[in-house]
């Protein structure tokens, strides 16, 4: 294997995740089949090389339990999809059943998922991700490539700023995929909601703060570090505009939570080298609230926050809100997951869930719960979800684990499943795996080590 053909497919693996970000982080059933075609064709060309072989074997030597579970995952969302006699059907999902009946369904054989095309697609593309984070974990293996990664999401993430602040200031005209139904009146880009929009800038956003804070301890001064930290805060600035611009609660939220822990850890380890690092992040939250919230209009945001005790009044039992709220979708998604228990409703069962019990609501649409972690629940039961929640707990049960950049991915993650559907996006899934995985220290044996 050479230098410049592990380059090649760096290079387009990258590329295959722009891509995605530019059709609406994949956030469409055509594109996760395309994608996962794509991914397959470049897993299979890249395993012929001696080198990745080696280092996909001790990927799965120390991560043998979280992949069994991840197998047995996958295998419960084919299960979902295959056609079961109408008698297990009875037992196995009993309101799937009383369904089949109130439609004089008269068939001998139905599957437990209540959209089984939508499941062929959720598998598609949770058997992509286990794809993309084996090609990463072998191709991107050494401290630099982990920098040229960071540099790239952050330029990534500037671009797709860029391009949502350009359409924002023009009125957002449609435009190919730039097509914005849902508001015209915040910066969504490449994206449909803001809310994802900004997820993904905050990912982005920490992958930028995350490359200042390591290029000083893993890549001696020269020109070109000089100059790409030049780059690096003019990419910040961009994402912030772009985060400001979407007027999303929860991504305005996680990004301003993310700057003061940022600053509170630079603080506290009172690291001479953190000062000119310090200082960036001071800068861009006075440029965040002085500037941006002036010129763009902060009382729009804070105008959006003050209607959150409408949408928490949705979450009541006594509400009788008809409309498609987030309170109201959240708790329907609760109260729905119960009579789905064990088996679930099936990958991306969701909005189909959602037409069965809101049909007189023609003019509305939802696609997700705005509780990721609920829907994964109402969408592989108790069965499915135990598998994947050990998975990741195998694959994270690990003292090496323990670092600040997981605790700020964890904290991050753990907030957009309770509150927010983003989690349910494809690029969104991808990136908050590849950066968690790229945060573990690794031992001697791997060319690269992550020191805190």
């Amino acid at each position: 294997m050479t230098i410049k053909k592990n380059k090649l497919y760096q290079y387009i693996f990258l590329l295959i995740i722009t891509f995605m970000v530019i059709f609406n982080g994949g956030n469409n059933n055509l594109y996760i089949q395309f994608n996962f075609i794509i991914i397959s064709i470049f897993f299979l060309l890249f395993i012929r090389e001696k080198n990745y072989l080696a280092h996909m074997r001790k990927i799965f030597s120390t991560n043998k339990l979280a992949i069994k579970l991840y197998v047995l995952f996958i295998s419960f969302l084919i299960f979902q999809t295959i056609p079961l006699p109408i008698e297990w059907l009875s037992f196995l999902s009993p309101e799937k059943y009383n369904f089949l009946n109130k439609l004089e369904f008269n068939g001998n054989f139905n599957s437990i998922s209540l959209s089984p095309i939508n499941s062929y697609f959720s598998l598609l593309n949770y058997l992509s991700i286990f794809l993309y984070l084996i090609i990463f974990k072998s191709l991107f293996y050494k401290k630099k490539y982990i920098l040229e990664f960071y540099f790239f999401l952050v330029f990534l993430g500037a671009f797709a700023a860029s391009v949502a602040i350009y359409f924002y200031l023009i009125g957002n005209p449609d435009f190919l995929m730039l097509k914005n139904s849902h508001a015209k009146t915040n910066a969504t880009g490449f994206f449909i909601n803001r809310t994802v929009f900004s997820c993904f800038l905050t990912l982005c956003f920490f992958s930028g703060i995350e490359y200042l804070k390591m290029i000083d301890h893993y890549q001696k001064n020269n020109t070109d570090t000089f100059f790409n930290k030049i780059y690096v805060r003019i990419f910040l600035l961009l994402i912030t505009i772009g985060i400001i611009t979407s007027f999303s609660r929860i991504g305005n939220f996680l990004f301003i939570s993310l700057i003061i822990m940022y600053i509170s850890q630079a603080l506290y380890t009172n690291d001479k080298k953190n000062r000119f690092f310090l200082i960036t992040l001071i800068l861009i939250v006075l440029f965040d609230v002085l500037i941006l919230g002036f010129y763009f209009g902060s009382e729009k945001l804070l105008q959006r926050y003050s209607f959150l005790q409408n949408e928490i009044n949705d979450y009541l039992p006594s509400s009788t809100e008809v409309n498609l709220s987030r309170g109201l979708l959240t708790k329907f998604a609760f109260i729905e997951f119960k009579k789905f228990i064990f088996f679930g409703y099936g990958g991306g069962g969701f909005e189909y869930l959602l037409k069965i019990n809101f049909q007189n609501l023609s003019t509305q649409f939802a696609s997700h719960a705005h509780s990721s972690i609920i829907e994964f629940i109402g969408e592989f039961g108790l069965i499915g979800s135990t598998f994947i929640s050990l998975s990741l707990l195998f694959t994270c049960a690990n003292k090496d684990f323990l670092s600040f950049k997981n605790f700020l991915l964890c904290y991050l993650l753990i907030f957009i499943l309770i509150f927010d559907f983003s989690f349910h996006i494809p690029i969104i899934q991808f990136l908050f795996i590849l950066l968690l995985s790229v945060s573990y220290k690794r031992s001697d044996n791997f060319e690269y080590r992550f020191d805190d």
